[in-house]
């Protein structure tokens, strides 16, 4: 396809798809949670007794009985109706990195031969998805379909078009986890309880913990008409081929860069929406490659947090389509420049204020900020090589470690003033906190500009988990992950530490030690244990990979291997010690973890395959052949020595074509022959790691000689849109 034919393609989607977005009337307070079921519209359309009996199961977690959950359909369905819904679905996350949904109109026979619209209080609290039909991991066969949907009514329900949605958890007949949710607030619910018992030798007031998150969410947007010409990317989300353009992000201009005015009316369009669906859009811009993107919100409770992201990752695909772009959510849809990721900013704040908020004023606070922050190291250090697998899939794979991530290897980063009082502390035998010193004024020399706050840490962008003030920014998750995968592993790491803290300082207690006498020394004895997952320094150095594995830290690279973690000892324990899995559960987990993967490369080998062997080697074959008949011509028109001067820049090509389809067929040949043997094996987790030990590397060593050919054939009958093309916003 020729560069000029493929724009007109682009500008017909665009005329087609693209609409312009209405500036609100009303400021973005004002509509925000147009179309969720709130607190406010719940004192609304409930009765009183009814709203007091929700917020109770709401903030407390009392149990929601059949009476007042009929109470509350009764008074959604009037304010859903009034909207002009028709329908409600259980929106619930299962393992496929998505969302689920079956409608299910207000309908009911009224017994007088019409119908009369019906949501009763079990509508709305259960119901029945096909649990079989889902990724289960052998939990489920196809004989035993049962599974069930229950209401979530911590996160709130809400209209999209004409249907109710009502967020759930799902699970099997047999009561096992299916979906992320669930094992989420069971994570949560344990690190609820572990801190606040803990927060109670500091301030026997706090009566609740809770685990909140900040999602930066990017993301690539393409041209929705050059995105249909790549059948790489309508099957696998990336570009399997593809040479890397003369200019790239090499010049720095794109990151925070002007926002282009295409991308601004999508951007406002997703913000007005998701805005309207009480996702708390806070932050645009430009990312660092061309035509990527970042939303983030404010911080959320996390269960509430993961729902938003979810869903916002629907919005966005959708709303992309409507001003004539295709939104990519693949960690790396482009070689040669930097792929998305969705760093997740955790923290756990009391009912009373933030722990790991320091400094503190007192004593006390100091106390507390720095127990909690090594508690946090403990828990990251202990499962360290389980939080990678948390993170870890076939196409976050690409993007780890690449000098625009961080590295396969957890570590965390503290900043150097930190980083001196736990050393401090771990060398003293004082039984008093030295001060931990707040932002500091920075005064420049310059007229008019006002003295700056800085931070008591910098940023280190190769961390994978960094302290950053406030929070620990988990920078190695994926842009298409269910941030529930992370989360449910760090809270429940968080639990057990804490748990483990608590037994140790109550054993001093017991003894009668004074109290921070008893913390100091078990801070003392973890600052030491977790200090190999402490570092500060160049994630990406070769160094840095030798001195991990001196630490003890998991240095696995190889995805199916990686996934091994979760069934380890000391992971199942940990899990089950918190009530999040069970053994049964974790093993079913890793069955459908080791089956996406290889599922995954086997698409990407086949329709690579496919394109090499049908669009690829016919095109070169075609202009080879063009050169070939040049190379007659001249012969037949000048004589023997001046022709073969001549022709002696196409023999070459024609020769270099020849080796470099030749290359590529024989491979591509043998790359199926691998993906046969593999498909022989039986075990889910034998045949991931022979796709990953011999499938997946020969895309790479294949799309060598396709990205050479790119170079050399013909740009008017180049099938398929180059990178100069598809990375660039017009």
């Amino acid at each position: 396809m020729s560069s000029s034919l493929r724009f007109e393609v682009v500008g017909e989607a665009f005329k087609k798809k693209a609409i312009g977005v209405p500036a609100p009337t009303e400021r973005p307070s004002e509509f925000f949670g147009k179309y969720v079921f709130t607190r406010q519209k719940m004192y609304k359309y409930l009765p009183a007794d009814v709203y007091e009996k929700m917020c109770d199961v709401i903030d407390n977690g009392a149990s929601l009985d059949l009476k007042t959950a009929d109470a509350v359909a009764a008074g959604m369905k009037k304010w859903a109706m009034e909207l002009g819904v028709t329908h409600c679905t259980h929106w619930f996350q299962p393992l496929t990195e998505g969302t689920a949904e079956k409608h299910d109109a207000f309908v009911e026979h009224d017994g007088k031969g019409g119908m009369v619209e019906e949501f009763s209080g079990k509508q709305l609290i259960q119901q029945e998805p096909d649990a079989s039909s889902f990724p289960n991991g052998g939990i489920r066969s196809t004989f035993e379909a049962r599974g069930y949907s229950a209401w979530d009514p911590a996160s709130p329900v809400f209209v999209i078009g004409d249907t109710l949605m009502i967020p759930t958890i799902f699970i099997s007949y047999t009561g096992e986890a299916l979906d992320y949710k669930a094992p989420l607030k069971k994570a949560i619910h344990a690190v609820d309880k572990a801190a606040t018992d803990v927060c109670h030798y500091f301030y026997p007031d706090v009566k609740k913990v809770i685990s909140n998150l900040g999602w930066e969410q990017e993301y690539f947007l393409v041209d929705e008409g050059l995105y249909a010409t790549r059948p790489d990317l309508l099957m696998t989300g990336r570009t399997l081929m593809g040479h890397e353009s003369a200019k790239n992000q090499q010049m720095d201009d794109h990151y925070f860069g002007s926002i282009p005015e295409r991308v601004a009316e999508f951007m406002k369009d997703l913000e007005i929406q998701a805005l309207e669906l009480g996702i708390p859009c806070k932050t645009r811009h430009n990312e660092v490659a061309p035509n990527q993107f970042e939303l983030a919100p404010i911080f959320e409770e996390t269960n509430l947090a993961v729902d938003h992201n979810m869903l916002l990752m629907s919005l966005m695909k959708r709303i992309a389509r409507k001003h004539g772009f295709r939104c990519l959510l693949h960690e790396k849809p482009f070689a040669g420049i930097n792929g998305s990721g969705k760093h997740n900013n955790w923290s756990l704040a009391t009912d009373t204020g933030i722990l790991l908020h320091g400094p503190g004023r007192t004593p006390t606070d100091n106390l507390r900020f720095v127990t909690f922050i090594v508690e946090t190291l403990m828990a990251v250090y202990r499962h360290n090589g389980l939080l990678k697998a948390s993170i870890m899939s076939a196409t976050n794979a690409h993007r780890l470690g690449g000098h625009e991530a961080p590295p396969a290897i957890i570590s965390s980063f503290l900043g150097k003033q930190l980083s001196d009082i736990l050393e401090h502390l771990e060398n003293s035998t004082d039984d008093e906190l030295i001060d931990v010193a707040s932002k500091h004024g920075m005064k420049l020399d310059i007229p008019q500009i006002p003295e700056l706050l800085i931070d008591n840490t910098d940023r280190n962008r190769t961390s994978p988990f960094a302290f950053t003030g406030n929070r620990f920014e988990f920078r190695a998750v994926g842009s298409q992950a269910n941030c529930a995968a992370a989360m449910i592993v760090i809270n429940a790491a968080m639990a057990e530490a804490l748990i483990n803290f608590k037994k140790r300082v109550d054993a001093l207690l017991d003894k009668g030690v004074d109290k921070t006498k008893a913390i100091l020394q078990v801070v003392r004895e973890d600052i030491k244990t977790c200090k190999p997952i402490h570092f500060d320094g160049n994630g990406y150095s070769e160094e840095w990979q030798e001195e991990a594995k001196r630490r003890g830290l998991d240095t696995e690279r190889s995805c199916p291997l990686v996934f091994d973690r979760y069934l380890d000892e000391s992971s199942v324990n940990m899990f089950e010690t918190t009530h999040v899995f069970n053994r049964n559960e974790i093993e079913a987990r890793n069955e459908i973890k080791w089956e996406t993967y290889t599922k995954k490369v086997q698409i990407e080998a086949r329709i690579f395959g496919d394109m090499c062997m049908n669009h690829i080697i016919p095109v070169a074959t075609r202009y080879q052949s063009a050169l070939i008949d040049n190379v007659h011509k001249v012969q037949e028109v000048f004589p023997h020595e001046k022709s073969a001067k001549l022709n002696a820049k196409n023999i070459e090509l024609i020769e270099t074509i020849s080796a470099h389809t030749s290359f590529i067929a024989e491979n591509v040949e043998q790359m199926i022959e691998n993906r046969k043997v593999a498909n022989r094996i039986e075990n889910v987790r034998e045949k991931a790691i022979a796709y990953h030990d011999t499938v997946a590397p020969m895309l790479e060593s294949i799309r060598y000689h396709v990205d050479k050919l790119e170079l050399i054939v013909d740009d008017e009958i180049w099938p398929l849109p180059k990178y100069r093309e598809l990375l660039f916003i017009r």
